[in-house]
């Protein structure tokens, strides 16, 4: 069984690892080079090729892939192709294939907004363009992958079948520092776009907070590598995560990983699908100030908060537990 991971996303990587490390023949392979830095086994560098010549390096890599691979891994909803035209291609040459969703190409507002009154999505992302690019997946592949309830919402009436497998880390890559009764606590947020995460909000809330007298430093993490934005939330005493989306993202689970506090907006309907065990500080825009002043107050509990997410992270997310559901799949294909 020899599978490919394409055509990006951080993800694949440790997935393709963990993988390996059970007998699996995986690789990650990013057509792109990208600026968090991220290492997949294989980079094509297409950026570097003037963009009328891509389309023909990327059918060139494609024909030699499907000599070398026997199962396709997408993830983002992306093929080889913008126009898919490869997926049908793919299914007469006899290869197996699976799609890997992880967002904003699947979360369509009107199904969204129904549940949270603060979501947002990418403008780019319209409903017709997501309808259309769920149907074309769906016509050539039964088997998609989401990693929460909240995503599985919005694909569960295309694909024949639908597994929900949560984000997963290498623990051992993440060595856990707990936070201490800091007298000015350091407060990290790390959003990938403002507008999705809900970085206004928090902006509002470290700034009233400061206004009234509650000490504290704050970090902003934007346009950094995957190893710098680590190093700070490694320092960082409390972390806030996304307050729009209604569920936790993988700066949640690196950040539990390193042994921090993390605040994050789960919706209601949604929270009884985490396990009991689940640690993350529930706040959403409108509850964001109050929170963040309890948790800055409460130092005595940052510790045990941290500890909690760590095993945590160690008991759910973790890549060398959660790989078996994905070899699992891989044999139903």
């Amino acid at each position: 069984m020899r599978i490919l991971h394409l055509p990006y996303g951080s993800p694949m990587i440790d997935l393709c690892s963990s993988l390996r490390l059970k007998g699996v023949n995986a690789t990650s392979c990013h057509f792109y080079t990208n600026r968090y830095n991220f290492k997949p086994d294989i980079c094509l560098n297409f950026n570097a090729i003037p963009i009328d010549l891509r389309q023909e390096k990327i059918k060139s890599y494609m024909n030699q892939a499907i000599k070398e691979y026997d199962i396709f891994h997408f993830h983002f909803g992306e093929t080889f192709l913008p126009d898919k035209s490869d997926l049908e291609f793919l299914k007469k040459s006899g290869k197996k294939m699976i799609v890997h969703h992880h967002g904003s190409e699947v979360r369509s507002l009107s199904v969204a907004r129904s549940l949270n009154p603060y979501v947002c999505v990418k403008p780019e992302w319209t409903e017709k363009k997501i309808h259309e690019n769920l149907k074309l997946l769906s016509d050539y592949i039964d088997h998609a992958i989401v990693q929460d309830y909240e995503l599985e919402s919005y694909v569960k009436d295309y694909y024949k079948e639908v597994h929900v497998i949560p984000n997963a880390i290498n623990p051992e890559e993440f060595q856990p520092r707990y936070p201490e009764s800091n007298p000015l606590p350091l407060i990290v947020h790390a959003p990938t776009l403002r507008n999705l995460k809900g970085t206004e909000f928090v902006l509002d809330a470290v700034n009233e907070l400061k206004s009234s007298g509650i000490q504290h430093d704050f970090k902003l993490i934007e346009g950094m590598s995957h190893q710098e934005t680590k190093q700070l939330l490694l320092q960082a005493d409390i972390v806030i995560d996304q307050l729009r989306i209604g569920a936790c993202g993988y700066i949640t689970i690196e950040a539990m990983a390193l042994g921090k506090p993390v605040i994050c907006y789960i919706r209601d309907d949604l929270l009884k699908k985490y396990p009991e065990a689940f640690p993350v500080i529930n706040a959403n825009p409108d509850t964001i100030t109050n929170v963040l002043k309890d948790v800055i107050n409460k130092k005595n509990e940052w510790k045990q908060l941290g500890v909690k997410g760590r095993s945590y992270v160690e008991n759910f997310h973790n890549i060398h537990k959660v790989v078996d559901r994905y070899i699992e799949i891989y044999g139903k294909l």
